[in-house]
């Protein structure tokens, strides 16, 4: 009798419980709830930290699981906080246009208000029409569609094209890198028509939602957050517990071999490549309206670099450990540069964690990498004392005949 789900992943059971029981309490305590216990600026940061978790699955996924270290995931973040970013903008701007014209004696024309809308959106760059790439910005169905078919569609064609060329290791991490940083300087032009470095500003306003305060606003956001990281938990359990899932460590442990078995190699990395993208792009679109803003800073190399170093602190290979590598550098990240860790002074110099944060993050990594390969995450081997299991010379590949022994060692 088959099992099911819950029985064959019983983290995923425990995450969902724990996740709803954090939402819960969170909203109990939240400002907008009425306790006003905790302030509707952490309930943001609590909500933006749910999204961050969410990207860290898709880099687990993709890196953790297949094998393939993309340094460009946080583009694809970053696409989806535009596209959303673009609706909430237009919308919202509309809103003041149309307003500020209710006073004039004849009532504006379609064209006076759409010439209204650029002019307070692009003035900010020298322009007053509005760009082609916003011909669906007033459209709320439209733009979530964006979300999902603008990052999917650049990871399919960047995935084809470097798979098919079999670019692995190194160097497909540096073509990534180099799709991101193509992005970020593209968007940092005024002429790309997403005002360049001003970027996308007063997100956290949802249009039509003026009477509503953004302390319920952010309780509403942090719910969806909260589900948005529940069904990609489901979803990357679902994709690494069957047979997918095997092939997919295959390919991370050795690809020849498993090209030799006659499975479709490139495929298989494609897919998941591309599963990642659209999750990590439905992260973007949630962060963003917490945040309020959006710039093409956002989406620089650097930020898919320290995405690695959560999943390596937490746990790659884990789903569990990059929801938790993320969120505990998120949470710590916070507490040090916002000001609230004390300086330490040393009488010849003072140490000031907002200078010190990034140093201190890259020497965790370097320890972990060094000394706790498995990360945070390996601490419940620990604790369920499942240490390195004597599994040698069982059957634990796909066909009878594979045994692999160095990770029964691991």
């Amino acid at each position: 009798m088959e099992r099911s789900f819950f029985a064959r992943n019983p983290s995923a059971l425990i995450f969902i419980a724990c996740l709803a029981g954090f939402t819960l309490l969170i909203t109990v305590l939240a400002e907008g709830f009425g306790a006003d216990v905790i302030s509707t600026s952490m309930v943001k940061t609590l909500g933006k930290t749910l999204c961050l978790c969410l990207i860290a699955i898709a880099m687990d996924l993709v890196w953790g699981y297949c094998g393939i270290l993309s340094l460009g995931h946080f583009a694809f973040f970053g696409l989806g906080g535009y596209m959303l970013g673009m609706w909430l903008m237009f919308e919202r701007t509309k809103e003041i246009v149309v307003s500020s014209m209710a006073n004039a004696p004849l009532p504006p024309t379609a064209q006076e208000i759409r010439d209204g809308i650029g002019t307070q959106i692009f003035g900010v760059v020298g322009g007053s029409e509005i760009p082609g790439i916003w011909l669906f910005a007033d459209s709320l169905f439209a733009q979530l569609a964006l979300v999902v078919l603008v990052p999917g569609l650049l990871a399919l064609v960047f995935g084809w094209l470097a798979f098919r060329s079999r670019v692995t290791g190194v160097y497909l991490s540096i073509l990534t890198q180099a799709m991101t940083l193509a992005l970020a300087l593209y968007l940092f032009q005024n002429d790309s028509g997403l005002r360049g470095n001003n970027g996308l500003s007063g997100l956290q306003n949802l249009p039509g939602a003026d009477a509503i305060p953004q302390s319920t606003m952010s309780i509403w956001f942090l719910w969806a957050s909260a589900a948005a990281l529940a069904l990609g938990y489901l979803l990357a359990a679902w994709i690494v517990g069957g047979k997918f899932g095997s092939v997919i460590r295959g390919i991370r442990d050795d690809e020849a071999r498993v090209r030799f078995l006659g499975y479709n190699v490139e495929g298989y990395k494609l897919f998941i490549f591309t599963v990642t993208a659209v999750i990590a792009a439905i992260a973007g679109a949630l962060y963003y309206p917490q945040a309020g803003i959006i710039n093409p800073a956002e989406i620089a190399p650097i930020a898919s670099i320290y995405l690695a170093v959560w999943v390596a602190i937490g746990g790659r290979g884990r789903i569990y450990g990059a929801v938790i590598g993320a969120a505990f550098v998120s949470l710590v990240s916070t507490w040090f540069t916002g000001g609230q860790a004390p300086d330490i002074p040393l009488g010849f110099y003072t140490i000031k964690w907002v200078d010190w944060w990034l140093i201190l993050l890259g020497l965790s990594f370097v320890a972990v990498t060094l000394f706790a390969p498995k990360g945070i995450g390996g601490l419940f081997d620990l604790i369920e004392g499942r240490i390195a299991p004597n599994r040698h010379g069982a059957d634990l590949g796909p066909d009878m005949s594979a045994l692999r022994e160095k990770e029964a060692s691991e």
